[in-house]
Formats: C-alpha cells, sequence, structure tokens
C-alpha cells in the first residue's frame, strides 16, 4: 500500500512523456530539440506534483468547485439526486483505488459531487420562511441572539418567538433590526418592539454582493428597524443552551471591550479591542476607510496571525514555568502539557472572538498541530491547510463564496516553511 502513491506519480509522467514524444514526431526538424527539452522538463514538473501527498491539497478545490456548482445553478436542486450522485462517485473511487491515473481523477470527481450534496442537504436543512413584502406594523417578540454596536446605530438579530403582522401568513424565524444607538439589549434578553421589515436585498448589481444569500444562510428571513421602544419581557418559554451560550460569551466580550476601551481610549483602544473580542464596531469611519487603503484591514480580522500568536505566547510560556521545576522537566512531557494549555488557550480564543470563518480555519490548523505535538506526529502544512479548509466547508458550505475563506493568509498560518511547522518544535 505505501508504494501505491509512488506507482501512480511514476505512471503519470510516463504518460505525459509519451504523449509529448510522439507528439514530437509532428514538429520541424529545428524545433526538434527545444520540444526535447520541454517534454523532459513538462514531465518533472508533473512528477513532482503528482508525488506523494501532494495531490492532497487538490481534494478541498475540488469539494469547493462542488459547492460552487450548487450557487452558479438557476434553480434548487432535487436533493434525492444529488445524494443518488454522490454514492455513486464514491463507490467508483472506492472501487478504482488500485488504479494508478483512475482513482485520483474518481477521487477528485467524487469530491466535486459530495461537495454539491453537502449544500445541497445543508441548504435543505436550514429552510426557514423569507418576508415576502414590506410590511410596517409588524408586531414581534423574541430572544435576543446577537447584538452590534454601530457608528450611528445599533443592530440586533431577534428569533421570533410571536409575530403579528398584515398579509403576513409565515412569520421569519430570525429579524435583523437596527435600533438607536445605545438601546440594544443585552443578548438573551426577552424583548417586545414593532417594526418596519423588508424583505432580504437583492443584489445592487448583477454579480454583485447577494445581501439576500448571505442573510438566507444565517436563518435571517427579514430586515429593517425598531419603530418605538423596545420593552424587556419575561420569556415564555426556554431560550435553550444555545443562547445561555451566546449570552455568556456576548457579556464577556462586552465587559472586556468597555475595560480595554476605558484604560486605552479613542481608536487605539478599539483596535485593541478588535484584536482580542473581535468587536471592531467602534473603531471610527476614517481609521476605517484607511486601513482599507493601505491594505491592512486583514489584520483587525482574527485568523492565522492572530491564533499563532496566542498559541505561541501560552505554549512558551507554560513549557518555561514548568521547565523550572526539575522534577517535572525530567520526569513528566511538560512539552505536550504546554500544547494542552496552548490548545484550550486558542479554543477560548476562538469561542470569545465570535468563531468567524477566518478564526475558524486557523484554529484547525493550530489544533492540529498542537494535538500532534501531545501524540508525538509531526504535521505537515499542505496537509493541515487540507484540514482545515475541508472542516470550515463541512461547517459552513456558503463559505466557499465568501472573501474570508479565499484568504491567501491561510497558507501560512502555522508559521514558518513550506512543509513542516517549526513552531511548537
Amino acid at each position: 500500500m505505501a508504494e501505491q502513491p509512488k506507482i501512480r506519480a511514476k505512471a503519470w509522467a510516463a504518460g505525459v512523456d509519451g504523449a509529448r514524444r510522439r507528439a514530437a514526431v509532428w514538429l520541424p526538424d529545428g524545433l526538434t530539440e527545444r520540444a526535447n527539452g520541454l517534454r523532459q522538463a513538462l514531465s518533472q514538473w508533473l512528477a513532482a506534483e503528482v508525488a506523494p501527498g501532494r495531490l492532497l491539497p487538490w481534494l478541498p478545490v475540488a469539494f469547493g468547485a462542488g459547492i460552487a456548482l450548487y450557487f452558479a445553478a438557476d434553480r434548487e436542486p432535487a436533493w434525492w439526486a444529488a445524494v443518488a450522485l454522490a454514492l455513486a462517485t464514491t463507490a467508483i473511487a472506492v472501487a478504482a483505488h488500485r488504479r494508478p491515473v483512475g482513482f485520483p481523477l474518481a477521487l477528485g470527481l467524487a469530491a466535486i459531487v459530495c461537495g454539491f450534496c453537502l449544500v445541497t442537504l445543508h441548504s435543505l436543512r436550514i429552510a426557514h420562511p423569507v418576508l415576502p413584502v414590506s410590511t410596517w406594523t409588524a408586531q414581534l417578540a423574541g430572544f435576543v441572539e446577537t447584538r452590534e454596536e454601530r457608528e450611528k446605530s445599533d443592530r440586533i438579530v431577534v428569533r421570533v418567538h410571536r409575530f403579528d403582522a398584515a398579509r403576513i401568513n409565515e412569520k421569519p424565524e430570525r429579524v435583523r433590526v437596527s435600533v438607536r444607538k445605545g438601546s440594544a439589549p443585552a443578548v438573551g434578553a426577552y424583548v417586545a418592539f414593532k417594526a418596519h421589515l423588508s424583505p432580504p436585498l437583492a443584489p445592487l448589481r448583477p454579480g454583485g454582493y447577494d445581501f439576500a444569500r448571505d442573510m438566507y444562510f444565517q436563518q435571517i428571513g427579514a430586515s429593517g428597524y425598531v419603530l418605538g421602544k423596545i420593552r424587556t419581557e419575561a420569556p415564555p418559554v426556554e431560550g435553550g443552551a444555545w443562547l445561555r451560550y451566546a449570552a455568556f460569551f456576548d457579556t464577556l466580550r462586552e465587559a472586556m471591550d468597555r475595560r480595554i476601551r476605558a484604560i486605552i481610549p479613542g481608536d487605539r483602544g478599539s483596535i485593541a479591542s478588535a484584536l482580542i473580542t473581535g468587536k471592531r464596531d467602534a473603531i471610527s469611519t476614517p481609521v476605517n476607510d484607511a486601513m482599507y487603503i493601505s491594505s491592512l484591514a486583514h489584520v483587525l480580522s482574527i485568523s492565522g496571525y492572530h491564533m499563532a500568536v496566542v498559541a505561541g505566547i501560552v505554549f512558551f510560556f507554560v513549557r518555561a514555568g514548568l521547565a523550572l521545576v526539575p522534577a517535572l522537566a525530567s520526569r513528566r512531557p511538560i512539552k505536550k502539557w504546554a500544547a494542552g494549555a496552548a490548545l484550550f488557550a486558542a479554543t477560548f480564543y476562538l469561542l470569545l472572538s465570535g468563531s468567524e470563518v477566518a478564526t475558524q480555519r486557523s484554529y484547525i490548523m493550530i489544533a492540529i498541530v498542537l494535538i500532534g505535538v501531545m501524540i508525538d506526529r509531526a504535521a505537515i502544512t499542505f496537509r493541515t491547510l487540507t484540514a482545515a479548509a475541508i472542516g470550515v466547508l463541512l461547517l459552513a458550505p456558503q463559505a466557499v463564496v465568501h472573501p474570508s475563506f479565499q484568504s491567501r493568509e491561510a497558507v501560512f498560518t502555522c508559521g514558518g516553511g513550506p512543509s513542516r511547522t517549526p513552531m511548537f518544535c
């Protein structure tokens, strides 16, 4: 089994070399030598590209291509057809596992179809009503799930429990509304208010950002703004474990944000808070614009660099502290203990910062490296990048059409060179 990747690589290189040799017969005599040199170079390049482990990063590319095909479709595909096609292509890939050339092709095709099938089933699972027409008289009540601080107003997402509006037969599961600056209720609160609601906004131009698609996958069926005062009421039902989790971390995030901005005033404090809590709402518009113009806005998005710094610092200090105790340093696996502490810190940082797509990708890569340290296995960047990409697509397949998923920063998430990550050695 260990020789199979080498056999495949040699077969691919030999096949291309033979094709180039046959093509050289039709060339004029003066170009034969150049054709031979080009053929040899192409054969060497192809042999390197299909060497053991080199084709693995193409697996999430194929998986993401299948997801992209779903978003390019003119209408919603039948879920049963997608499932049947995914099972068929997977069976073909399993049957071709001994074919040096056929197996990579069959596996790539299966990955494309499985990506298409995954997003089809995901869309079916989260299907929810969307507000068909605008309404000025919507009376609704529900639980606040998220809140955002903005420059001129605040914004909240409410999971609707009670909904009453003229000409609306089905209530949306969630609505996103703007409220007066400083009046947003806490996450987890049960609120009631009157609002003007509209259907999700369509793209402003062909091929532009699709607000409706983004809101649909967030299970938000309408957006608008609050009319009058928001009333906080006693909840008639339990909010659930997810709401308690969101309320806990939002309270912690708000407390840390206020503390940081009280000590460091102005935009410096807002940037410092953004790097720790993920809250970028308080940064002023001029500073935001300056960072975008200077191509530094990605620094504010918690991703590979931030996650590596947090995990690396915790790993270093825990290991250095344990090394000061000779009885532990000489008899216990303090390196593995430090990796465990770093993994815990990275997990907490992920949850505190809001678990955005870029943060999820970086966390998966860091977690693979740290778990590798704990089980005495080396982490290879190509494989961690592949696992991170597939993990993100499994959790949120719609992320493939977002800019954050396509960030080149993923290549450098775990630091160092192109093959092995030296950070936690």
